[in-house]
């Protein structure tokens, strides 16, 4: 299920994220008829998100309207999937090349039978946007605070998969936690209204939500999974097997327009939330550039980030990782790193650094 707050289902309907994904395939095609003027035929790619459009895609955004996919001679047509689970089969099918979707799920993708070797090539989010968003009010100040409060946890939410490891780690006990189940469309009104202690969901969507619908910023705690010992990476991009056989210089390309859109985005966070903004409607400035600052410190500028660059995967992490992840649903075969990432297509690490 598409995780998205209320207010983000009625700023970006159905239609108009037909409309974003039309209009990112519009500024690409000036690339295409760049790079014919040259004489090279640039490589199409079919890439999908696996969510509606807000500032968390600007790295994207910015290769398009800052002409770097043109640079690399690609020319990408974005497309909006229904959810993770959607842009994966996409990928799988060959209908999409590339998608942008969170590990996690893919590796409980890849753990069904006869699930197509899917693999991720580029890890945007360092650290997983998951987190618990509580009101001080109501009593939760920290993690250990939920004990004896409810937990709002809304359908389809895959990072309450990581809550059980979570819990353990930090001395809780569970069956002192109570969850109580809704749709996403009510999660941020439930915490609002304070018909629930907390809710489970990114940090980035979620408490920016939540703030946006008027709950002062001095009432509000974010528990981020990542300060209380989850080791979950979260956003990559991932391939199509056959695609990336026989395209690996596009693959390569669209990498590095990415990591350069990344870095731009780095560099001037508040232009970048105004390029994004060409593309949603009603979208608001404030709202998105909180929220794209949120994802810059939070989960794509780590520390491991700073000194290792961005892309990469640790395998002593992503193993312990999985371990995490098998506390809530055990594995038929849990993956080594290599069953699930491909680092082939990655520049050189000193390629990858964002100052």
């Amino acid at each position: 299920m598409l995780i998205v707050s209320p207010h983000a289902r009625r700023r970006y309907p159905t239609l108009f994220a037909v409309w974003v994904a039309a209009a990112l395939g519009l500024v690409c095609t000036g690339g295409i008829r760049h790079a014919a003027a040259q004489g090279a035929q640039p490589a199409a790619i079919q890439f999908s998100l696996d969510r509606v459009l807000d500032a968390s895609a600007a790295p994207f955004v910015l290769a398009s309207t800052r002409g770097l996919f043109r640079a690399e001679n690609v020319a990408v047509t974005t497309t909006i999937a229904t959810g993770p689970q959607d842009a994966i089969e996409r990928v799988a099918s060959g209908t999409s090349d590339l998608a942008l979707v969170d590990l996690n799920v893919l590796i409980r993708f890849r753990d069904k039978a006869g699930a197509p070797p899917v693999k991720a090539v580029f890890v945007l989010f360092n650290k997983a946007p998951y987190a618990i968003i509580a009101r001080k009010s109501r009593g939760v100040s920290v993690l250990s605070d939920l004990e004896g409060k409810t937990l709002g946890v809304a359908e389809g939410d895959f990072s309450i998969w990581f809550w059980p490891a979570l819990a353990h780690q930090n001395g809780i006990k569970i069956a002192n936690v109570k969850q109580a189940g809704f749709s996403p469309a009510v999660r941020e009104p439930m915490l609002a209204a304070g018909q629930v202690d907390a809710i489970n969901g990114f940090s980035y969507l979620a408490a920016v939500n939540v703030r946006d619908r008027g709950v002062p910023a001095d009432d509000l705690t974010v528990l981020r999974y990542a300060d209380y010992g989850c080791e979950a990476y979260g956003f990559v991009l991932i391939v199509n097997p056959a695609f990336a056989a026989a395209r690996p210089d596009a693959v390569k390309g669209f990498l590095r327009a990415v990591i350069a859109g990344t870095r731009l985005t780095a560099k001037d966070p508040a232009r970048a939330v105004d390029d994004v903004l060409t593309l949603m409607e009603g979208g608001s400035r404030e709202v998105e550039l909180t929220r794209l600052r949120v994802v810059l410190r939070d989960n794509i500028l780590t520390d491991d980030a700073r000194r290792n660059g961005i892309g990469g995967i640790d395998a002593a992490r992503f193993a312990r990782s999985v371990d995490q992840l098998a506390e809530d649903a055990k594995f038929r075969a849990k993956p080594a790193v290599t069953d699930i990432f491909d680092d082939s297509f990655l520049p050189a690490a000193s390629a990858r650094l964002i100052h």
